[in-house]
C-alpha cells in the first residue's frame, strides 16, 4: 500500500490507494472466511464454480453485459466504475476443477483419455475464452499451471508432450500473426534499437532499476513515475520499488515470493491426499509463477506481458484472487493433519477390532 500510494500519488493522489484499501478489505474477509472453512467444500462448488467463470468469460464479448475494452482488450466488466476482470476467477476455478478432476480420476490419470483429453477439454474451455480476450499473458500462466497440476496429478509425459507442444506451436502462429506482439518480441531482443518506440516502457524500466542501486533514491522520490513508465502503478510497480528503495528491496521481494513457494508447496505435501495436495499447488503456482513472469518482464528477462505482482500492483480483481488462494492454503494447512489424525485413529481403531475378533484377524 505504501509503494501503491508513493507511485500514484503525483497523478491520482490517494485515489487509488483508497479503491485499494477497500479491495484488500473485501479480499481479507474472503481469505478468512476461506481459512475458516474446510478446503473439502470446495469439491461441492467445483462445477458451479467453473461453469460461473465460463459465463463470465463468455459474457465479455455479449452485448449490454457491461464488459469493456481497454487498450485494445476487451477484460472487464464495468458496473457503475466498479470494474472486474473474470480471468481471475476463472484462476481459482481453473484450480479448484482440476484438483477435484485429479483427486477423482486419480487411478486413470496414466492413461490418455483419463489424463489428457478430459482434463485438457476443461483447460481448452477456460483458456480459449482468455485467449480471445486478448490476453496471452493470462493464458501462458494459466496453461503451465494447468498442465504442471496434470504432471501432478499422475499424467505422464508422453501423453501431454504433444498436446502441449500443439499449444506451444499454436501461440506462436497466433503471435506471428499478430503484429503488436511481434514487436515487442523484437523489442526484447534488442531493446536499445526500440527504445523510443514499442520497447520504451521496458526500457524506461530498465533506467529506473538501476537509477535505484542498492539503497534507492528513497521514499517518494522517483522520476521514472513522472509520466515516464507507463502503467507504473500496475504491471511496472517492480521497478518504482526498485528505483525508490533498492536492489536490496526488490530482492527482498523476490526472497519472500521464494518463501511462499516453499511455504505452499510444504503445505501441499503435508496435506496426505490428492484434493489437497492439488488445490494447494495450484493456488502456490498461481501466486508465484505470476510473480515470476512480472518480475521476469520488468527486468526484461521476458518479453512484456500484462500480468500484475501480486498483492503490490494496484488491481483489485487479482488482489482478491491471490488472497482467496492464501486461504485455501490456509486451509489446507489447518485442515489436512486434523483429517490425517482422524484417519489414522479410525484404522487404529479397525486395527484393534479386528485383532480382538479371531474370524477377522484370520481374514487379514
Amino acid at each position: 500500500m505504501v509503494m501503491l500510494y508513493s507511485s500514484s500519488m503525483t497523478q491520482f493522489g490517494a485515489t487509488l490507494l483508497k479503491k485499494q484499501l477497500e479491495w484488500f478489505a473485501v479480499g481479507s474477509v474472503l481469505c478468512v472466511a476461506v481459512t475458516a472453512l474446510d478446503y473439502q467444500l470446495l469439491k461441492k462448488f467445483a462445477w458451479p464454480l467453473f461453469f460461473l467463470a465460463l459465463f463470465l468469460l463468455a459474457g465479455l464479448f455479449v452485448p449490454h453485459m457491461h464488459g469493456v475494452r481497454i487498450n485494445g482488450a476487451r477484460r472487464w466488466f464495468d458496473f457503475h466504475g466498479f470494474r472486474f476482470q473474470p480471468s481471475e476467477l476463472a484462476k481459482i476455478a481453473l484450480i479448484t476443477i482440476l484438483a477435484w478432476y485429479g483427486d477423482r480420476c486419480q487411478r486413470q490419470m496414466q492413461t490418455c483419455l483419463r489424463g489428457v483429453v478430459l482434463p485438457g477439454l476443461l483447460i481448452a474451455s477456460i483458456l480459449g475464452l482468455v485467449f480471445i480476450e486478448p490476453d496471452r499473458g493470462t493464458t501462458i500462466l494459466l496453461a503451465t499451471v494447468g498442465c504442471s497440476l496434470l504432471l501432478m496429478a499422475g499424467t505422464q509425459w508422453k501423453h501431454i508432450f504433444m498436446p502441449a507442444t500443439l499449444g506451444v506451436l499454436g501461440l506462436a502462429v497466433s503471435i506471428l500473426h499478430d503484429p503488436m506482439r511481434m514487436r515487442r518480441i523484437f523489442s526484447w531482443w534488442d531493446l536499445e534499437q526500440h527504445k523510443n518506440g514499442v520497447g520504451y516502457q521496458a526500457y524506461e524500466a530498465m533506467i529506473a532499476l538501476g537509477s535505484g542501486g542498492w539503497t534507492g533514491l528513497g521514499l517518494g522520490n522517483s522520476l521514472q513515475k513522472l509520466g515516464f513508465v507507463p502503467e507504473h502503478q500496475t504491471d511496472f510497480i517492480f521497478a518504482i520499488i526498485g528505483e525508490e528503495l533498492g536492489l536490496i528491496a526488490t530482492l527482498a521481494i523476490v526472497l519472500a515470493f521464494v518463501v511462499i513457494a516453499v511455504c505452499g508447496f510444504c503445505i501441499a505435501v503435508n496435506s496426505r491426499e490428492t484434493f489437497g495436495f492439488l488445490l494447494a499447488s495450484g493456488a502456490t503456482l498461481l501466486i508465484c509463477l505470476q510473480a515470476a513472469i512480472n518480475i521476469g518482464v520488468v527486468t526484461s528477462a521476458l518479453p512484456n506481458k500484462g500480468l500484475p505482482l501480486p498483492f503490490i500492483s494496484y488491481g483489485g480483481s487479482n488482489l482478491l484472487a491471490m488472497l482467496v488462494c492464501v486461504g485455501i492454503l490456509f486451509s489446507v494447512a489447518r485442515y489436512a493433519p486434523v483429517r490425517e489424525k482422524k484417519s489414522e485413529g479410525s484404522r487404529k481403531s479397525s486395527a484393534r477390532r479386528k485383532g480382538d475378533n479371531p474370524f477377522a484377524a484370520q481374514a487379514t
